[in-house]
């Protein structure tokens, strides 16, 4: 609103508003309002929101127990309110806002519904979302690039067009763009289990592709010289990254450990489903690497583990976990006993010997302290992110 009210009406009426069409002014307007009011209205709305009930199998889930949860609705709103004001309007960008709220919605009603509704159902969900979402950014490359197919990059490859581009056809980006949206958004809330954790990764991922775009992709000198694509709309994305970036530094001031707060599936799925999309816009899928090497390490294992686990047991195996992981289960036959996990396939006993996600492992097995699992890996996305994009960018 505020760009074409600044192009329309008032630069007529005082010309400092010009300033009102500048990106960057816009991305500093969006990241602080949405981090100013999030801190301001969070703490005055999370009464309303449904408790965590904890988890049987997630290690410390105790401590997380009766508080708020689900204040993903809360920050996506205030998200969404702010991106309004500050946001050119395009079709594409209202698709990927319905998309994010979409996303944000299924997660919070699973937060706040006393029946858990089940993976392939949350799954399914997460897969029409992360189709639109995917189909929507390709017509749109497509669109502004003025080819027949949306533009990729890649790295130690060029491609035949400008920027050393490859032009893929839209049902192939649609595949591979819904893949990577639906991995990003399942990594992410498998990592929402330590106070921080998910969201401090997160802000770095946000950070770092919001830098990415406006700096370096949408920068035309820039790409240039490093021999990108360039990304006309780069900085208009950067907008949007950044006003959720402002929200999520709001919510970790009440989510540091002890928390106060959590964001529950509706702020992991959304996060997760922003970074993948900030991948996509990036035209280079393998971004994600960048975006988010730890979340991906730390949620990507679960979901392999998950994955193996329910191949093996579709083919007969006994995969059932041993009884010693958890105190007094519920349902005892759900476990396999000492003598029934000795005689186990190799590769399940390997599976159920680490806990996943890695958070998990690290404060159960190797007795980490939940902050030292928080700047642990904070340190370790901060060394990997560099590394990567120079192998990304700088060696191409």
């Amino acid at each position: 609103m505020l760009p074409y009210l600044a192009n329309h009406y008032l630069s007529s009426i005082w010309g400092p508003f010009r300033l009102l069409e500048s990106h960057l002014i816009l991305m500093l307007i969006g990241a602080c309002s949405c981090t100013l009011l999030t801190w301001f209205l969070l703490p005055k709305t999370w009464h309303l929101l449904p408790h965590d009930r904890g988890k049987n199998f997630v290690a410390g889930s105790e401590k997380a127990k009766g508080k708020p949860t689900g204040a993903g609705l809360i920050t996506t709103l205030i998200f969404l309110g702010c991106l309004f004001c500050v946001m050119p309007f395009f079709m594409e960008y209202a698709i990927i806002g319905i998309c994010l709220f979409a996303i944000m919605m299924t997660g919070y009603l699973d937060d706040r519904s006393q029946a858990d509704w089940g993976q392939l159902k949350k799954g399914l969900l997460d897969l029409a979302i992360s189709m639109v979402a995917a189909w929507a950014i390709g017509h749109w490359q497509a669109q502004i690039s003025e080819t027949d197919g949306p533009l990729i990059w890649l790295p130690f490859f060029k491609g035949p067009l400008p920027g050393g581009a490859f032009m893929l056809p839209i049902w192939l980006y649609v595949i591979i763009g819904t893949t990577l949206l639906w991995v990003m958004i399942n990594v992410v809330n498998c990592s929402d289990g330590v106070d921080g954790v998910a969201g401090s990764l997160a802000l770095y991922g946000l950070f770092g592709m919001g830098f990415f775009l406006y700096v370096v992709l949408g920068h035309e000198g820039i790409t240039k010289y490093l021999l990108l694509p360039h990304l006309e709309n780069g900085a208009s994305w950067a907008i949007c990254i950044f006003t959720a970036a402002g929200g999520l530094c709001a919510y970790l001031w009440f989510n540091a450990h002890p928390s106060m707060v959590l964001m529950g599936d509706a702020g992991s799925r959304f996060y997760g489903l922003l970074i993948g999309i900030s991948v996509l816009v990036s035209g280079n899928p393998l971004m994600f690497l960048v975006a988010a090497p730890i979340l991906f390490i730390n949620g990507g294992a679960g979901l392999i583990k998950l994955i193996l686990l329910r191949l093996m047991k579709k083919m007969g195996y006994d995969t059932r976990p041993p009884r010693s992981i958890v105190a007094n289960p519920i349902h005892p036959e759900n476990f396999a006993t000492d003598e029934e996990a000795a005689k186990q396939c190799l590769l399940v006993r390997f599976l159920h010997h680490y806990r996943f996600p890695v958070h998990d492992h690290c404060r159960k097995n190797l007795g980490w302290s939940d902050s030292q699992v928080l700047i642990r890996f904070m340190l370790l996305q901060t060394a990997i992110m560099p590394l990567v994009i120079i192998v990304m960018i700088k060696l191409r």
